[in-house]
Parts: C-alpha cells; sequence; structure tokens
C-alpha cells in the first residue's frame, strides 16, 4: 500500500473529538466551502453567459439570417435598392457549400394611422419559401397566414409592442400609408401577433406577403429586396459567406443591380460586439474565483501543517524526506478539493435545473432581449472548469508545502 496516500486519507477521515481545541477543521471546512463556491459561480457564469449570447445570437438570426444578399447600392435604410432574386439564383446559392436555405425578402417603410394615433412601421414582404420556424415560436395570437409572392393576401403580422400601442386586435383592420410621389394606402387586416422581444423589430416590422411589398415598391417582376441565407454550421459563417461573395464578384442583374453579400455580425456588429464583451467578464469571473478557492486552501494547509508539525517531525524521524511529507499534504488537499468540488456541482447543477424549467430569475425584455435568465450547459466546458478548478488548486498549493522542509525533527517532536 502507499504509505504516503494511506497517512493522508487518515489524516483526512480522522473525526474531530468533543474537547479538542484543534483550529485546522474550521479551516478545512472554510476551504472546502470557498471551493465549492468558487466552482459552483464558475459553472454557473459560464452557463449563463453561453445561455444568454446564443439566445440573443438565434433571436438576431431568427428575424433575418445568417447572411444577407443584398443590392451594393443599398443605403442605410430600410427602402432598399432592389436586385434580382429569381430561382436560378435561389437555387446556385443553395447548391453551394454550408448553406442551409435561402428566402427572398421586401420591405417598404410606412405608417399606420387610426383615429386617436399612428405609428411608424417597416412592412416586410416574405414569399412561400421562408422559414416561418422562428415566427411560429414567438406567435402570441392568431395564426401565420400562407404567404406568397404571386397573390396579395392583405394579411398582416402586428407585434404585440404596436398592436399594444394601437390597440388592435386578430381581426382587426389596419389603414397603412406609403409615400413616394404620392401617397398610397393599404388596408391590411391583423392575422396574427407575435412577440420578440427585440424592441428594434418589435417597435417597426409588419409582416405581410411579398407580393404585396412589390407592388407598393413598383419593383419589376422578379426584383426583390434581398436574400436572406441560412447556413448548416454557424462556425464557418465567415468562410461561407466567402464563397457566396466569391461567386457574386461582378455579378449584375439584368436590370443593372449589382449583389452584394454580407454576415449577420456586419449587419449588427454593435449587437456582437456587446455579446463578444460578455466574455471578459466570464474571464474575470474565472480568475477571482480560482484565487478565492487557492487561497483558502492555501490558508487550510498552512494551518494543517503548523498544526502537525509533531507527526512531521516522526514521519522524519523515522526516516521519510521532504518530498513524500509533502505528497502526504498534498494528497490530502486533493481530497479537500475534491469534496468542495463535489459540492460546487450539486448546487450549481441544482441552479442551473431549478432556473431550466422553472426560471424563477426573470429579466427586463426592453434591456436584455430575453425574458428569463438563460441557461445553457456545455458537457465539455463543465469537464473542463472541474479539470481546471482541480489542477490550478493544486499546483497553488505547492508552493507552500516547501514549509515542510523547514520543519527539523528534534525541534518538531517537542513542539506545542
Amino acid at each position: 500500500m502507499n504509505w504516503k496516500l494511506f497517512i493522508a486519507r487518515r489524516i483526512y477521515q480522522t473525526k474531530e473529538k468533543e474537547g479538542d481545541r484543534n483550529v485546522s477543521k474550521p479551516a478545512v471546512r472554510i476551504a472546502m466551502v470557498g471551493i465549492a463556491i468558487g466552482l459552483a459561480v464558475m459553472i454557473l457564469s459560464v452557463a449563463v453567459v453561453v445561455g444568454f449570447k446564443h439566445e440573443v445570437r438565434d433571436k438576431v438570426i431568427g428575424l433575418g439570417a445568417d447572411i444577407l444578399v443584398t443590392s451594393l447600392d443599398v443605403v442605410q435604410s430600410y427602402q432598399v435598392t432592389p436586385v434580382v432574386g429569381d430561382d436560378s439564383l435561389i437555387s446556385a446559392l443553395g447548391k453551394m457549400p454550408g448553406v442551409k436555405h435561402v428566402q427572398r425578402y421586401a420591405t417598404k417603410p410606412g405608417m399606420i394611422m387610426t383615429s386617436d394615433n399612428f405609428q411608424g412601421i417597416v412592412l416586410k414582404g416574405i414569399g412561400q419559401e421562408y422559414d416561418t420556424t422562428f415566427l411560429h415560436r414567438h406567435l402570441q395570437e392568431g395564426h401565420i397566414p400562407a404567404f406568397t409572392d404571386s397573390v396579395s393576401s392583405n394579411q398582416v403580422l402586428v407585434s404585440k409592442t404596436i398592436a399594444d400601442r394601437l390597440g388592435v386586435r386578430v381581426g382587426d383592420k389596419l389603414y397603412t400609408y406609403y409615400l413616394e410621389n404620392n401617397i398610397r394606402a393599404r388596408r391590411l387586416t391583423v392575422a396574427g401577433i407575435y412577440q420578440t422581444n427585440f424592441s428594434s423589430y418589435d417597435d417597426l416590422f409588419l409582416l405581410t406577403d411579398l407580393r404585396t411589398v412589390e407592388r407598393l415598391n413598383n419593383w419589376e417582376p422578379g426584383q426583390v429586396g434581398g436574400l436572406e441565407i441560412q447556413v448548416t454550421d454557424y462556425d464557418l459563417l465567415d468562410e461561407t459567406n466567402g464563397y457566396i461573395l466569391s461567386s457574386l464578384d461582378k455579378k449584375t442583374d439584368k436590370y443593372g443591380g449589382c449583389y452584394y453579400a454580407q454576415t449577420i455580425e456586419e449587419v449588427y456588429p454593435q449587437i456582437f460586439a456587446w455579446l463578444d464583451l460578455l466574455d471578459i467578464n466570464v474571464w474575470v469571473i474565472l480568475v477571482l474565483m480560482v484565487g478565492v478557492a487557492g487561497f483558502t486552501m492555501i490558508s487550510g494547509l498552512l494551518i494543517i501543517i503548523l498544526e502537525r508539525t509533531n507527526m512531521i517531525g516522526v514521519l522524519k524521524a523515522l526516516g521519510a524526506d521532504n518530498t513524500a511529507i509533502r505528497k502526504v499534504f498534498l494528497s490530502f488537499a486533493v481530497f479537500l478539493i475534491r469534496k468542495g468540488m463535489l459540492w460546487g456541482n450539486v448546487i450549481a447543477l441544482t441552479c442551473c435545473a431549478v432556473q431550466y424549467f422553472f426560471r424563477p430569475v426573470r429579466l427586463d425584455p426592453a434591456v436584455y432581449y430575453i425574458d428569463a435568465v438563460p441557461i445553457e450547459l456545455n458537457l465539455w466546458i463543465w469537464l473542463l472548469l472541474n479539470a481546471g478548478t482541480l489542477v490550478v488548486s493544486v499546483l497553488m498549493l505547492v508552493g507552500p508545502s516547501y514549509l515542510i522542509s523547514r520543519i527539523h525533527p528534534a525541534r518538531s517532536i517537542r513542539f506545542e
């Protein structure tokens, strides 16, 4: 049997007797609590940040797409310069590496007026190939009509924000107005009400069929505002966009429009830059928590070494060298770290499960774009956090363990 591991286990399993006045037990408990709290906070922080980034990213992509193909002459407004988005272009883009789905869209800015209120809006037209999964997930009332590019349905999806502001419900008529050379009006019926909690979208967008928007824009047959492309792997977003850009390089449509592709991160740089900043917060939390856990373990180990000075002297007198005795106390520290990590995982996983299934911690969607704290726990990240905590904590104890080499057998045996 490994005698060093045997002694470490005996020290770890020694129970405090009534009347004992040793100070190592409270120090050990504090060290284990530090490890448990530190690891729990790290797991929760990473789970929340990863979940938050993915929730917001998926919402931004759901409102648009991973990649947008528009006219190169597009201005910074919703009144875009059209390009031809015919079946041949859609088919060619759909066959490119990394492309999952291609869909057309068009937009038209306008205004809703009621008897006592008005609201600026952007009317977005979508075709029959449009992926409505995101819309179904956020539909509050009503239904999503079967929008096409051949027939004007005169039906529209309205955000809950606009519906509450104007006091409209499913089935109500909306009078919308669009200004170009003259004022054009359209009466639309509210087919459904959605809510994404993304204020820049909910405050503006109404969704209708592509044909209605094309007619309002007076575009030629086949012209659209742009093409939205979903990719198979988001990690290869830039690579896929590179393929599309190279294939569209210097390509123009029959009306002279020049194509240009950009990723969703280029369209909304401020949002994705904000999400990237969250990674810095996570690293700060990880460093602080590892530091707190490590220093509590250092203080606990030093106290235990001082309290076990007599035992260290006896072991040295029996022929044990400093390295062997250090291994005894480092093995003992590993037992403490392991127990603290066990409780830390129990605490963190319990909190994650409660938040994931019951969502007790809520958020203001007007600020954070989501209504509850999201949780996404990746298995590999969880394993890495546990392994990293164990390794870093043990490495931080190697230096303090050299205190053993300064203890002399003759004086330590008589140490009180």
